[in-house]
């Protein structure tokens, strides 16, 4: 079975989501999965971040078996196919999990995972993530890899400026991004609430999705007075059993 090819490159960075069958997080990867157009989307699943944790992987597994997606993994921990760049490629959709970025970026770096990705991406395989799996296509992110600290971390360049997941989730994310964006530490980017994503796709302005009323993305850039943040309009998904991703404007 060949993949289904978007004909722009297409990314969708999440902020914070779930593998459960909630209707919050079933929304949105019902959204992923409606950008392909495959009948039953070929999903694929990269969990270095959490060191390949396996309840992870299950609920990968069984969260998008219930959307009727094919999902599969890839592991770099176990013997894993010679033809990394293949089994990529024979995907419509890449979904890299949370957790270590910093980690799973040296990982990739060590098997080339890093340079297949954007051919994967260039070729119109969509790329999508959620934490980890969101900030690692930017220039960099602002990353909690190392225990009790918030730091900026270069990424993969694929998108560019930064990008913190979490800006509503977590207390110490939005003054952090503001305060290494004021100072010149990180570059101007994007933050991004749980339940939110942001959908790129060529060379257009991201669109935000939200699976929740409230949450959303910003735009965070440097100014002469310190950073400045403009909060970006969201489309919220219908979480209707069924919707297929339906937007409720």
């Amino acid at each position: 079975m060949s993949a289904s090819r978007n004909e722009l490159p297409q990314i969708i960075a999440l902020g914070g989501h779930t593998l459960t069958t909630g209707d919050e997080d079933a929304a949105l990867s019902r959204y992923i999965l409606s950008q392909v157009p495959a009948e039953r989307p070929r999903i694929c699943f990269l969990s270095q971040g959490s060191g390949e944790d396996a309840f992870y992987v299950a609920n990968f597994y069984r969260h998008f078996l219930a959307l009727n997606a094919l999902p599969s993994d890839l592991s770099l921990f176990k013997p894993h196919t010679a033809d990394i760049a293949g089994f990529l490629l024979d995907h419509d959709i890449i979904y890299v999990g949370g957790g270590n970025t910093k980690s799973m970026l040296a990982l990739w770096r060590e098997w080339s995972v890093d340079r297949m990705l954007r051919q994967a991406w260039e070729q119109g395989t969509l790329l999508s993530g959620v934490s980890a799996g969101a900030i690692c296509w930017f220039e960099q992110g602002l990353t909690d890899s190392i225990s009790g600290q918030l730091t900026v971390l270069n990424c993969l360049g694929l998108l560019p400026g930064s990008c913190s997941p979490h800006f509503d989730g977590e207390s110490e994310r939005r003054p952090a991004c503001h305060r290494l964006i004021a100072d010149g530490g990180m570059a101007d980017g994007f933050g991004i609430d749980d339940s939110a994503a942001l959908h790129f796709a060529g060379a257009e302005p991201p669109r935000v999705v939200a699976s929740r009323a409230g949450a959303t993305a910003y735009r965070v850039e440097r100014t002469p007075a310190g950073a400045c943040e403009s909060t970006l309009n969201a489309s919220v998904l219908l979480r209707l059993e069924g919707s297929g991703g339906q937007l409720n404007d």
